[in-house]
């Protein structure tokens, strides 16, 4: 009996530790997005929006119902012999008539509603392209947050590192009280900087849970990625014709063609004629003839077109189809200049990163550290350390910076195309 219960208490145990463990670990980008599609209520509302559009493709293949029409005529109130008689010479008649659709009415207006389906379906994949550039812009700045907030802390802790020294440089007398007094005020530079970096930090995370639809505290949430750039990039010809085959808004375009030529089909179709097929079977009692009560019949109702009362929606579709056309031509248009857009934007911000993985942040370094020592050891003037390291942290941020421009550069490029072709 102890044992079942120590048992019990160490799985008691464990269960929170291991819960708290999935609470707190760092989300890649490809979880994210997989949360993203689970959770966003925008994206979930545009894929029950390609729901609603194929039901509409039951209710355009449905046949006419038939008419069924039961009538009476004749009824007398008649008394014979003292004896009420009301039905004695009614007559009974049953009409059973359908509409025949012709020239392909029914089949026409399915594949209209199925080609709106693919529309629809081109379009939620739209609406999921532009939300993903969202999430990743998201993603990104958080991850930019991360790695500034964590240079404020590095810086921080170096400044400190360097207070150190010098208050021991003023117990030997190296330095005089003004100067550590300046040295400490400058202090409050790192600690601001620690502070906004981590409310920028918060701020970015908020935005990104809101993309997810999750309630989860800021501080249990985290996310983790490469915040590096690629010098390689693919060349912009190819970039192009991979928009061409992969843009959803695009493809919607041409879709939209297709169905409006299949709309002027089906307004063509309906300007003709359908005859109505009606049946009948009747009872009629007959007075002359004891053997005639029962009838059969048939009959066909055919409109006369004299008058084309469907002209006016043929001419609206021949329209519609050169309207798409120049509608398509323009979505054209837009992939290139997107597409060349982010191009020029991902090969700008390339340019200016190289030098600073290079040799900008090699340099910063050193030049911090060497006049770091220099001040330490007499050889340096206060201004002349405080001004290095300024540079120093000036040029870490401009470096992180230009990593979240290359990044959301990228992901505008990708955007552009229709898919990932910068990882």
């Amino acid at each position: 009996m102890r044992n079942h219960f120590w048992k019990y208490l160490a799985l008691l145990a464990f269960i929170p530790s291991s819960a708290s463990a999935q609470t707190t670990a760092p989300l890649s980008w490809e979880q994210v997005r997989q949360r993203f599609e689970q959770n966003n209520p925008t994206l979930l509302a545009g894929k029950l929006g390609v729901d609603e559009s194929k039901a509409q493709e039951i209710t355009a293949y449905l046949r006419p119902n038939p008419n069924f029409t039961l009538s009476t005529d004749g009824t007398q109130i008649t008394r014979y012999k003292g004896v009420w008689q009301p039905f004695t010479g009614t007559q009974f008649a049953t009409i059973i008539s359908y509409l025949h659709e012709r020239q392909h009415k029914r089949e026409l207006r399915l594949e209209s509603a199925q080609k709106a389906t693919g529309i629809a379906i081109s379009g939620q994949a739209d609406l999921m392209r532009s939300l993903v550039f969202a999430l990743r812009a998201a993603f990104v700045q958080t991850l930019q947050e991360k790695a500034i907030f964590e240079l404020a802390k590095e810086n921080l802790a170096y400044y400190d590192h360097v207070l150190d020294v010098n208050r021991e440089r003023y117990k030997a007398g190296g330095i005089a009280q003004v100067d550590l007094d300046r040295l400490e005020l400058q202090r409050v530079n790192y600690e601001s900087d620690l502070q906004t970096a981590e409310e920028s930090l918060e701020t970015a995370k908020i935005q990104l849970l809101m993309f997810l639809n999750d309630r989860t505290p800021v501080n249990q949430f985290d996310v983790t990625g490469p915040f590096d750039f690629s010098r390689g990039i693919t060349p912009l010809d190819e970039v192009r014709q991979t928009a061409l085959d992969n843009r959803p808004d695009l493809k919607a375009a041409v879709q939209s063609i297709d169905k409006a030529k299949t709309d002027h089909r089906l307004a063509i179709a309906n300007g003709s004629t359908d005859p109505t097929f009606s049946g009948w079977y009747t009872y009629n009692p007959s007075f002359n003839n004891p053997f005639a009560h029962q009838t059969l019949g048939a009959s066909v109702s055919i409109p006369l077109r004299i008058f084309d009362r469907n002209q006016g929606e043929k001419l609206r579709t021949q329209l519609d189809i050169d309207r798409n056309e120049k509608l398509m031509e323009a979505t054209r248009a837009q992939v290139f200049a997107d597409v060349d857009s982010a191009y020029a934007t991902v090969d700008s911000t390339l340019i200016l990163l190289q030098p600073y993985k290079d040799k900008y942040l090699q340099q910063a370094s050193r030049v911090r550290d060497t006049i770091a020592f220099s001040y330490e050891h007499g050889a340096a003037s206060l201004l002349d350390f405080l001004n290095a390291q300024a540079e120093y942290r000036s040029v870490q941020v401009n470096y992180l910076n230009l990593v979240a421009s290359y990044l959301n550069a990228a992901s505008q490029l990708n955007m552009a195309v229709g898919r990932e072709v910068i990882q």
